[in-house]
């Protein structure tokens, strides 16, 4: 949905991108390959989703990935883009003694399958501040809260996916923050979703002002 294109000032940053290159309805980079909920007792969709985000079916009766289908698509498109994760975050600490991943998702306003009413603007998650110290998350509340005009909430309705929860281990100098970005702030959340420059132009300022925060942060 565009992030790319939206972050696309992190190549005068000096900071480290991995994109993924296949759409999520491949295979979801952010779940567990073991099938446990992130969310235990409310929705969530398959590693390899069978429906979107409106419940609607992705594949014709019958065609839904099986067992054989999911487990070739976790050793071709998931493994490497962990892998590729897991060895630059060591790459990163060993240089700097410490590594900050900034996982940048984004999400349709409103998703009745998931939440009530409209999602705030910008949605960190910390698995309920288990993936990073308090100090950075206060940190980057405070850059957001320096740029008013846009909502946010911390271990919200998305409190981190599995990259978030996984790679992040403050006590091992890894800290890890999710961000679930409403849609809104930058394209149009209806067909043909239009990237939109206006609004991006409008919320790309907060977004580096964060990853500066982060980057300007030590343990």
């Amino acid at each position: 949905w565009h992030v790319d294109r939206l972050y696309n000032f992190l190549a005068d940053m000096k900071v480290s991108v991995i994109s993924a290159h296949y759409s999520r309805y491949v295979i979801d980079l952010n779940r567990r390959t073991d099938g446990v909920s992130l969310y235990p007792g409310l929705a969530v969709t398959e590693i390899c989703p069978s429906t979107d985000f409106a419940g609607m079916p992705l594949y014709r009766r019958g065609q839904e990935p099986g067992a054989a289908e999911i487990e070739r698509r976790v050793e071709f498109y998931w493994q490497p883009y962990h892998r590729a994760i897991q060895n630059e975050l060591t790459r990163i600490k060993s240089r700097f003694g410490y590594a900050l991943l900034w996982d940048a998702h984004s999400i349709r306003s409103e998703v009745p399958l998931f939440f009530e009413g409209k999602l705030p603007d910008l949605n960190f998650g910390t698995g309920n501040g288990s993936s990073c110290s308090p100090d950075l998350i206060d940190t980057l509340q405070a850059a957001a809260e320096s740029l008013p005009g846009f909502s946010q909430v911390v271990n919200g309705r998305f409190k981190g996916g599995a990259i978030t929860r996984q790679y992040g281990q403050p006590s091992d100098g890894v800290h890890a923050v999710q961000l679930e970005l409403s849609q809104a702030t930058y394209m149009d959340e209806l067909p043909p979703f239009t990237f939109r420059e206006d609004l991006a132009m409008t919320i790309r300022p907060v977004l580096r002002s964060l990853i500066d925060a982060a980057l300007n942060w030590t343990p």
